[in-house]
């Protein structure tokens, strides 16, 4: 490997181009190219980035090291294999994949060659999620709620695969344990696919936790809250906030008080501590954050959500 590290960011749509403009900036890397089907895309954002605009994989596959890649959740498979196969990282935007086959052969693959394998989650590197999850021990009862306004990005995939998951993902990491039933209800609304759903995740050391997931709602509503023994806690991802109530003795009286606690979270850019951290991995030879059985790990609970609201 060079000094730096040569990467390409395979589709440069809204997310991607994202992408592409973060590596342009860090020192320790080379933006060697965008790959997009859209040469009018590839060449607008390559101006923008410093870098060459291409048409094919095999355009930059030879010249890389690392690849983000920001296509169709349902041609993750077909973009990825090619890279895995040569033991090229990959970065791989969520969910792992449409399918639960293709993930398990994305994973497989990375295994096999010994690739780098990062999955998009990038609330993992939201500031107040990770302040949250410091804060957590013994969780109880966790819900979560992930509302706002329908737009076109992502309708290739349902509800529960584009926003829910997030929220699964973060779930499975706060309670580290296996799930034991779930239940769920979900509605088209505007597309062919669930639009909004609620899912009920029982875990099988007891915990338990509600998600609502909807893409036709007027109000944005990012929250999470967590109950465990001797405190609650709720994150704001809006507003970068975390409520805290918890009993203390109270002076004259054989009940506790609630005693409120409000943290205001130093806001950070998720997607930038989300490639630097690509980039460490690679550079060190460790394990991502949200490797590729952490993302297979969500998007089989997804996908069991999905199933269960009859979609």
């Amino acid at each position: 490997m060079s000094d730096k590290l040569r990467v390409a960011v395979i589709g440069v749509g809204y997310l991607g181009r994202f992408h592409a403009l973060i590596y342009s900036r860090m020192p320790d890397v080379e933006l060697v190219g965008v790959v997009d089907v859209d040469p009018a895309r590839a060449a607008a954002v390559a101006a923008e980035a410093g870098c060459a605009a291409c048409g094919r994989i095999e355009d930059v596959i030879e010249r890389v090291d690392a690849v983000s890649i920001v296509v169709p959740t349902t041609a993750h498979l077909e973009a990825a294999a090619p890279f895995l196969s040569r033991g090229i990282a990959v970065l791989l935007e969520k969910p792992i994949a449409a399918s639960l086959a293709d993930g398990i052969e994305i994973v497989r693959l990375a295994q096999a060659h010994h690739a780098t394998l990062q999955i998009g989650h990038v609330e993992r590197f939201n500031a107040g999620v990770m302040a949250l999850a410091q804060r957590i021990h013994a969780p109880v009862y966790i819900e979560a709620q992930r509302m706002g306004g329908f737009t076109e990005r992502a309708t290739d995939v349902d509800v529960v695969s584009d926003l829910m998951i997030h929220d699964i993902d973060i779930i499975l990491s706060l309670v580290g344990a296996r799930i034991a039933h779930i239940s769920a209800v979900g509605a088209s609304v505007l597309t062919d696919h669930v639009d909004i759903a609620s899912a009920r995740l029982e875990f099988d050391q007891g915990t338990v936790a509600n998600v609502v997931a909807s893409r036709v709602s007027e109000k944005t509503t990012r929250r999470i809250r967590v109950f465990q023994p001797g405190s609650y806690l709720s994150l704001d991802f809006i507003a970068q906030t975390i409520d805290i109530a918890a009993p203390r003795a109270a002076a004259g009286s054989a009940r506790p008080e609630i005693a409120r606690e409000r943290i205001s979270v130093e806001p950070v850019k998720p997607l930038d501590l989300e490639l630097a951290e690509f980039v460490r991995c690679i550079r060190e030879g460790r394990p991502p954050l949200v490797d590729g059985q952490t993302g297979l790990n969500a998007l089989e609970v997804a996908l069991e959500v999905r199933a269960r609201t009859g979609h």
